[in-house]
């Protein structure tokens, strides 16, 4: 079993709240994790827990075990007003370890969202650190620090690396060897998992098109969402394309990802861009299935792009302090793939999956900083293996290996 960045974090949380809970979507080891804390267990895939829980939800709280952890949450939202109840007659601190596939704070059905009772803990696929047996090392930290210098090279070969954007970071595609085994799981993942989480976080009339527009999607990856566009493409009104796209953010499918503005500009675009949140399942529905292919293939930047933010993602959850991601992109034209603050701190970041860079690459990020009055590092990461400087005088610019994520 892998050790997991988020497994410190959720224990500390636990000793500071009466109720955590522990999100993200299928597959990504939450149970696991969950079973290793040994305390009593209740699953809501259990007809006869979840038909008890939701014809008296404060009873079924009161006559819980405490501290007690309830897994698949999402499909009994009702309860959570039980659990307010309970928390607020008698709070002790670890009492509930909440579990989900879907965000259950944002369903219609949750009566209430545990405000000063609760924390709420996101859990992702499997880190590349966490794979590489790395857990609590964390590229936001180290980047915030400003000391790129002392940053050190991975040993580790490009292929690995596209290897690895490949498979993305659910546990048991790790397992799997064969591109047909890898193909069947990931096809099993979206027609079980995926469709029956749409199912319980909303009403869904038409599942062919839900799943055609999931298909329709994922070619967008990295680009700014249009409504509009994607409604003609699907068949779809707005509002429907809308609710899709809100369903899958809460089931932890896609991230949409807001646009960075300040005072020095009136001319950002206000348009979010979309991610998929694993390059793995990306990659398959793009129909990406080996190195080769994934070299060749017209979406090589944006699938090296999906899974540089799916990483920036996990690190940013489970960093000392939070920071915040955003993209940057003006009306004339000039792009930062991301914006890392924390405080008086920005992070400039553009990806590249070449594996050699020039200075051009950082142009916007020059005309960033010249623009910006805080404190700016701009780095682009590439597919090369050395760390490289682009500074100057007046601001710090590095080329970074992708292999520090692993």
């Amino acid at each position: 079993m892998y050790k997991r960045s988020v497994e410190e974090i959720l224990k500390e949380a636990m000793n500071i709240s009466p109720v955590v809970l522990l999100s993200g979507a299928r597959q990504v080891g939450k149970s696991t994790l969950s079973f290793s804390l040994d305390t009593p267990y209740r699953v809501f895939d259990n007809l006869s827990e979840r038909e008890a829980a939701t014809t008296d939800p404060i009873g079924y709280i009161t006559s819980l075990p405490k501290p007690i952890t309830l897994d698949e949450i999402q499909k009994v939202p009702e309860i959570l007003e039980g659990i307010k109840l309970d928390v607020d007659n008698k709070r002790i601190n670890g009492s509930f370890l909440l579990t989900g596939s879907a965000n259950v704070l944002d369903m219609k059905k949750a009566k209430d969202t545990l405000a000063g009772r609760l924390i709420e803990i996101k859990m992702w696929p499997l880190s590349q650190k966490e794979l590489h047996n790395k857990p609590t090392e964390n590229i936001i930290d180290l980047l915030f620090d400003f000391e790129v210098t002392k940053v050190k090279s991975v040993n580790i070969t490009y292929e690995t690396i596209l290897n690895a954007i490949i498979n993305g970071g659910y546990p048991e595609i790790q397992k799997i060897d064969s591109k047909r085994g890898k193909s069947l799981w990931f096809n099993s993942y979206i027609s079980t998992y995926v469709e029956r989480d749409i199912r319980d976080v909303g009403e869904l009339r038409d599942i062919s098109a839900f799943i055609r527009f999931f298909n329709i999607i994922a070619p967008r990856s990295c680009g700014l969402v249009n409504k509009s566009d994607l409604a003609s493409d699907a068949s779809l009104s707005e509002s429907t394309v809308n609710n899709y796209l809100s369903m899958l953010e809460m089931i932890y499918q896609i991230s949409l990802l807001k646009p960075y503005s300040s005072n020095i500009s009136k001319r950002f675009i206000k348009s979010s861009k979309m991610f998929m949140t694993d390059s793995g399942v990306f990659c398959h529905l793009l129909g990406v299935n080996s190195v080769e292919e994934l070299i060749a293939s017209s979406y090589k930047g944006d699938i090296v792009e999906t899974f540089v933010y799916s990483e920036l993602l996990k690190h940013m959850c489970y960093s000392e302090v939070q920071a915040q991601l955003y993209h940057y992109r003006t009306n004339d034209k000039k792009e930062i793939d991301f914006i890392l603050e924390r405080g008086d701190k920005i992070i400039a970041i553009e990806i590249k999956s070449s594996l050699t860079v020039k200075k051009d690459a950082f142009k916007h990020i020059i005309d960033f900083q010249s623009k910006e009055k805080k404190d700016i590092l701009g780095i682009v990461f590439y597919g090369g293996d050395t760390v490289l400087s682009f500074s100057d005088a007046s601001s710090k610019r590095y080329a970074l290996p992708l292999n520090l994520f692993f």
